[in-house]
């Protein structure tokens, strides 16, 4: 799998590799947060941690043509989370 495939052409089982490892993520920052953690801190941590992993897999050039993408989706609103009231 090459950074910045989309979704759609996720087999499922790396679907379901995804959500299970969001779900780790989810239940380090719930931990870290009752420590007292800030999230911007965990945040940082977290982009930091993502980024090297990313570094050490693809390289520095790939990384970088990845993150150089980041503006326009964060733009267009694929980060943010939509809250709806029942």
């Amino acid at each position: 799998m090459s950074i910045g495939v989309e979704s759609a052409r996720v087999p499922n089982a790396d679907q379901e590799q995804k959500r299970a490892a969001l779900g780790h993520i989810k239940e380090a920052w719930a931990e870290a947060w009752a420590e007292g953690i800030d999230g911007d801190f965990l945040a940082q941590a977290s982009l930091f941690c993502a980024l090297t992993e990313l570094v050490a897999t693809y390289g520095e050039d790939a990384t970088a043509r990845f993150a150089e993408g980041l503006p326009r989706r964060i733009a267009a609103g694929e980060f943010s989370i939509v809250l709806s009231r029942q």
